[in-house]
């Protein structure tokens, strides 16, 4: 899908501007103590003038559902490939807002006016703060430029009933129009490891 720049974009958050939309992929969730799962996203980034973007991301399970017409030789083994069997047929797809929510986000992006020295002259700095129900308040610092941005948690602050996560990390690169992402956590006393991880097309 074809984008282009809106007039009204504050010109401080250009260097971000290919993340504007809404955007909508599958990828898959795993962590210790949780089992990999298949997700479904929807991230929908959007402004309203002001020298920042907007962002909210959910993230639904993705469960597998078998029709009845599939063999049971390959209920076991759901990853084969049924293309070629008469006899069977795919997972029934569900609406996404059929899907059970894992987790929601919303925030801010921000491109500051101060540069780090040691920033290379085709990045800019980014500053992300980003909010869950689940009880975290997180800040991200990075970088963006050449369609890649990197963050590290600079800060990540959490209600007294919130789940301890220590560091974060994202990755978000713009592939052949995708927009392709990876979260990795330290949490639980475990290292910083994947988290979530996505590809996601716009709409």
């Amino acid at each position: 899908m074809a984008f282009s720049i809106p007039d009204d974009l504050a010109p401080e958050v250009y260097p971000l501007a290919w993340l504007l939309g809404t955007w909508r992929g599958e990828g898959v969730l795993a962590y210790p103590g949780i089992e990999e799962t298949p997700i479904v996203q929807t991230v929908v980034v959007d402004h309203d003038g002001g020298p920042y973007l907007r962002y909210t991301s959910t993230i639904r399970t993705n469960d597998v559902v078998v029709p009845d017409t599939v063999p049971d030789d390959l209920r076991d083994n759901p990853s084969d490939d049924l293309s070629d069997r008469q006899d069977g047929a795919r997972a029934a797809a569900k609406p996404d807002d059929e899907l059970p929510i894992w987790s929601t986000e919303t925030g801010y992006w921000r491109v500051p006016p101060e540069r780090p020295e040691d920033l290379p002259a085709d990045r800019f700095p980014v500053e992300v703060l980003l909010s869950d129900p689940a009880g975290h308040l997180a800040l991200y610092l990075g970088a963006v430029g050449n369609g890649r941005i990197d963050l590290a948690s600079d800060l990540i602050a959490r209600t007294p009933s919130a789940a301890a996560v220590n560091a974060a990390t994202r990755m978000y690169g713009l592939v052949e129009g995708r927009l392709l992402w990876v979260w990795e956590i330290a949490a639980f006393g475990h290292p910083l490891q994947s988290y979530v991880s996505a590809s996601l097309d716009r709409q």
